[in-house]
């Protein structure tokens, strides 16, 4: 089953983005798992990588449903230049208070590099653009300060706010301790006032 909610594919000035499930093959993605590089990415998630390939096409499988029932879209990321996996980004769906949360994780060889805002800025542009919504937001764990970094810049860029610290807020993780969160957002009308024609320039979203 389709559903004509999210955009199929999405692309930003350095960054492309396809859907999760049908991008990225089981065996692939496992391999960066099984390889140890996504030991440094999960565990600020409070997750382990995965331990089988199962765990990998569940994961697929769950991106899938959630996206076929409109309540969650996760994309893959990849570099326009070269196609590399870059990482993985997310809007969960709150229809009724209208209002999106982001998520989003990146391989290590592409931290610092800027991808983190840009991502923001496309899926602000499917969020506001696209399915209208009245408001983004983000969240990190109040001990991760690169995150914390990464979304205070594009926050600030776009004039949104930092709302509160939810303390164990997450339930417990892999590592079996409940996670609190530094949560911000971002209004339409905010993104609206402050996004700039050249951002709006370099991003194209699809069918």
């Amino acid at each position: 089953m389709q559903n004509d909610l999210f955009p199929t594919d999405a692309e930003s000035e350095r960054l492309r983005y396809e859907p999760f499930h049908e991008s990225v093959e089981i065996l692939d993605l496992y391999e960066h798992h099984r390889s140890g590089e996504m030991d440094v990415v999960m565990r600020p998630l409070g997750e382990n990588p995965h331990a089988t390939p199962k765990a990998t096409m569940d994961e697929l499988q769950s991106a899938k449903e959630a996206w076929e029932s409109g309540e969650r879209a996760t994309y893959t990321i990849s570099s326009k230049s070269d196609g590399e996996f870059v990482g993985v980004a997310e809007q969960w769906l709150e229809w009724d208070k209208r209002r999106a949360s982001f998520g989003m994780w990146i391989r290590e060889p592409f931290w610092g590099r800027g991808c983190s805002s840009e991502r923001a800025g496309t899926m602000s542009y499917v969020a506001f653009e696209w399915l209208d919504l009245d408001l983004v937001s983000v969240g990190h764990d109040p001990e991760n300060e690169q995150s914390r970094r990464a979304i205070e810049k594009y926050v600030d860029a776009y004039c949104g706010q930092h709302d509160a610290v939810l303390r164990n807020w997450l339930p417990s993780n892999d590592f079996g301790d409940p996670t609190g969160v530094h949560v911000y957002s971002i209004l339409q009308e905010q993104w609206r006032e402050n996004v700039t024609t050249a951002e709006i320039a370099t991003i194209r979203v699809g069918a």
